[in-house]
């Protein structure tokens, strides 16, 4: 038994459920690298104060979530909690909104969160995004949207929805602001969540207490309060999803848990992750750009987790990716054999098959056990009066039967097999 674990909440991928994870991950983001979103790869670290001022203070996240360190030089730092934040300062620091609007960037990799950890929620979480910076369109939104939805879509998940709502714009939220602290300055409110509404009261909504939900269940809504223009941007993103096929549902009470949202803000759910039921989500964020020191320019972005998302596909009975670790397993038998099949080992590689060699000079039977525990279709068996012979044996591992094939004809012939 070894000294050491995994830190707790931070999962290890192991083969083959691996494969699945790999699947997840890459099938979430194959809509967004077809819709044009360029792939950025981002710093696991940033200054602190960059999530502080473009995450919020008042937010779980900033107050009571984040990696917070100083390195050697005695700086502050923080392991990132999550993508948007960390985008927007490299489209800042590299120009990249001087040039042609929007940016559309995707991303994916571990997000670190001190959350108590269970099922679907972790330390180290696992997620993709996107980002489309510097142009305020609500077929953009929209397209946003559909990105996620067809992501989610293409792995075969379909017991999911799309829940969305509008937390307006600078001309009506000072005053809905002012309305909602109204509303809960009269409630009997503990302490902490008195400063929280003091702060941001938007964040009061988002306290999963049954208490505190039922207190707020009178709260008066955002999207009751919009001013015209945020109304018409939010009635023409549905029209767009509506033309674009995209199911939803309104949900009127819906906060996100960053503080930077404005406009547009949705939530993919899936019941059957229980307590954990968001896979996703995301919204516009018209303000951040200005606020960490660039242009005042728009965007819109997504997060979706990795990790939930595996677990929504366990749900439903479904399974993606490739769970076998190689398809051809060969089993030398004798120094001139494995000299044969390692050359026909890379031959196939080459052509893409996934092939895996026993090595260590391992008997007859020890081999084939291994190559049945690989789940590999076929095996090539090889000894040295075959290599005398010029020929190997391919052996259909599933139904046991085995032919002797020529050297020069073993890849063209596990080929059409495997075909």
């Amino acid at each position: 038994m070894s000294d050491f674990q995994a830190p707790k909440g931070v999962p290890d991928y192991l083969p083959p459920e691996s494969g699945q994870f790999v699947a997840v991950r890459d099938g979430l983001l194959d809509a967004a690298r077809r819709a044009g979103y360029g792939h950025v790869e981002l710093p696991i670290f940033e200054d602190t104060a960059l999530f502080a001022r473009g995450v919020g203070e008042s937010t779980d996240v900033v107050s009571k979530e984040m990696y917070t360190f100083a390195d050697r030089g005695d700086r502050s730092v923080t392991l990132r909690p999550e993508g948007t934040a960390g985008v927007m300062r490299a489209v800042i620091e590299h120009n990249l909104d001087r040039g042609q609007l929007p940016v559309k960037l995707r991303y994916s990799g571990p997000f670190f969160r001190y959350e108590r950890p269970q099922a679907g929620r972790y330390r180290q979480l696992q997620q993709v995004g996107v980002e489309a910076i510097g142009v305020d369109d609500p077929a953009l939104d929209a397209e946003v949207i559909a990105v996620a939805d067809e992501g989610f879509r293409a792995l075969g998940l379909d017991g999911f929805r799309l829940e969305l709502t509008s937390l307006g714009d600078d001309t009506c939220r000072p005053q809905y602001r002012e309305l909602l602290q109204e509303f809960l300055f009269a409630l009997d409110l503990d302490e902490d969540t008195r400063r929280r509404a003091q702060i941001n009261p938007l964040r009061v909504l988002d306290d999963k207490r049954p208490h505190v939900r039922e207190m707020t269940a009178a709260a008066p809504l955002m999207i009751d309060h919009l001013s015209e223009a945020a109304r018409q941007h939010f009635d023409a993103v549905l029209g767009h999803l509506d033309a674009l096929g995209v199911n939803y549902v309104i949900n009127p009470r819906m906060v996100r848990g960053l503080d930077y949202y404005t406009k547009t803000t949705f939530e993919f759910v899936h019941d059957g992750l229980g307590a954990q039921s968001g896979i996703g989500g995301g919204g516009r964020y018209d303000g951040l750009m200005k606020q960490l020191g660039g242009q005042d320019l728009s965007g819109i972005g997504f997060g979706l987790g990795v990790d939930r998302t595996v677990l929504a596909l366990a749900a439903e009975g479904k399974t993606v990716g490739e769970t076998a670790r190689v398809e051809v397993f060969c089993v030398p038998l004798g120094e001139p054999a494995k000299l044969v099949l390692a050359t026909l080992a890379g031959r196939l590689r080459a052509a893409g098959v996934r092939v895996d060699v026993a090595y260590g000079d391992r008997g007859l039977k020890g081999a084939m056990r291994a190559a049945d525990r690989s789940g590999a279709r076929i095996a090539l068996v090889a000894g040295d009066r075959d290599v005398e012979a010029g020929t190997v044996g391919v052996k259909a591992l599933q139904t046991g039967e085995q032919v002797d094939v020529g050297v020069d004809d073993v890849v063209t012939d596990v080929l059409a097999r495997l075909a």
